[in-house]
């Protein structure tokens, strides 16, 4: 079942390291076996185990064949998992051991120290592993990115005139469910009229006008992927000013767009698409960095696409591609493609038009 094990094997010789513990869901996703809180996996060189307790092992009897299977039993030792870490350790003659940073307390921390080992500290190295996606993986992708494209069809299919923002929101949830979502990727965006100008405005018993942006952001997790886009609808005419910020941001997406190539400096890319909102006047509207990664973790991957990004993107990476305008007391204008750089170049997955949309008022 688990997948990657010898690509994160790899990253222990190249980092110098006897052993790997995993207690985070997004790697464990990562590695495709069983995530539960009381599921724990520890990598060597040579070897792969998945430490659990009772309620996880006949789920892991029936799905995992390529890790080996720990069942440790606190009640019984008298010390929670690090006790079968330890002996695991010692019995591979492990001096070092990679954490994962963000995923250790304090007090469990200083247990891991007593373990004998020397303890290196991991976060982004981690991150890094998952960058560039394999086929498996951009397959997956694509399909999420397909269905949230049928999803936000449905749900423009659906708007009406005086709908409130939870009910655009109700919508978005219930197609997306209907589509085979696990679950959204983050809380859903929202935003119409004025509201629109706050980039992660969650929904309210705003009832949505005609002329005025309908800003919907979302995503959906599936197959453990994460898909994310970003669109404005209107029934009727825009006001003139929002529809000139909109073709600013739409000319500055596909600025973005085009910048995102293998070799491209991750700076670079946000500066293609900044500059031009900046070159309309806008730039002090524009208030957050041009994107950020795509993939199976539960925040956001790597790259980040923002004014001081230091990756150079390559093959295979997955990234948003989202710039935005947001004038307070008017309204705000964001679009959003998930774009994957393949032969070099940044291809968007997604196949929604990004012109202005205008609803027919009923």
């Amino acid at each position: 079942m688990a997948k990657r094990i010898e690509k994160m094997q790899e990253f222990l010789k190249n980092h110098n390291l006897d052993a790997l513990l995993i207690k985070s869901k997004t790697m464990k996703k990562y590695l495709d076996t069983l995530t539960g809180s009381g599921v724990q996996i520890l990598l060597m060189r040579d070897a792969g185990y998945l430490i659990l307790d009772g309620r996880y092992l006949t789920e892991a009897n029936e799905r995992e064949h390529d890790l080996q299977i720990v069942l440790h039993a606190p009640h019984k030792t008298g010390r929670n998992y690090l006790g079968t870490v330890e002996e695991l350790l010692k019995k591979h003659k492990c001096r070092s051991l990679g954490v994962e940073s963000s995923q250790m307390l304090i007090k469990e921390y200083r247990q891991v120290e007593e373990l004998g080992v020397k303890v290196c500290l991991l976060d982004d190295e981690l991150a890094m592993v998952r960058i560039q996606k394999d086929k498996e993986e951009l397959k997956i992708m694509q399909e999420a990115v397909g269905l949230t494209d049928q999803i936000y069809a449905q749900v423009i299919q659906n708007l009406r005139i005086g709908m409130s923002e939870f009910e655009i929101s109700a919508l978005i949830h219930y197609f997306s469910i209907k589509a085979g979502a696990q679950q959204m990727s983050f809380d859903t965006i929202v935003a119409s009229g004025e509201r629109s100008a706050m980039p992660h405005g969650r929904p309210t018993g705003r009832k949505i006008k005609a002329h005025e942006p309908i800003m919907m952001d979302f995503g959906i997790q599936y197959k453990n992927y994460q898909s994310d886009m970003t669109r404005i609808a209107f029934f009727g005419k825009p006001k003139p000013e929002i529809e000139k910020i909109y073709n600013i941001v739409l000319e500055a997406q596909l600025a973005g767009i085009k910048a995102m190539k293998t070799g491209a400096l991750a700076s670079d890319v946000d500066k293609a698409a900044r500059g031009i909102i900046s070159a309309y006047g806008y730039g002090e509207y524009f208030d957050h960095g041009l994107g950020h990664g795509l993939g199976i973790g539960d925040g956001c991957e790597f790259p980040i696409i923002n004014q001081k990004g230091t990756i150079i993107l390559d093959e295979g990476m997955m990234m948003s591609c989202e710039p935005g305008i947001y004038v307070p007391n008017l309204g705000g204008i964001r679009i959003e493609d998930d774009v994957v750089i393949l032969d070099g170049t940044g291809i968007p997955l997604n196949k929604t038009p990004k012109e202005i949309l205008i609803l027919k008022e009923e």
